[in-house]
């Protein structure tokens, strides 16, 4: 079992993704998970891809978020994590 902490700060909002970006550690090492706007739109009511639909529907759902992103932590043993919709279809 993996210790994984979440920052808890504002997601950096990235436009390529477009998706959001969280900070983490994982055992006392970086990390960064990020949700894809799809997902956010597809499970946690964002109304479009723009920032300002995006981080209310993060902010609403964060743990949520965040419980799935610690279990594909611990599942990958990765540093990096990027959810996509299919992640959550069966984890809500």
């Amino acid at each position: 079992m993996h210790k994984i902490e979440f920052a808890g700060e504002m997601p950096d909002y990235y436009p390529t993704g477009p998706s959001l970006q969280c900070s983490a550690t994982v055992d006392g090492v970086p990390a960064t998970y990020e949700i894809t706007a799809e997902a956010l739109e597809d499970h946690f009511g964002a109304r479009s891809y723009l920032s300002e639909d995006l981080l209310p529907a993060f902010m609403s759902n964060r743990q949520d978020i965040e419980r799935v992103a610690g279990a594909l932590f611990e599942m990958t043993e990765a540093r990096h994590i990027v959810l996509h919709s299919g992640h959550f279809r069966f984890a809500l």
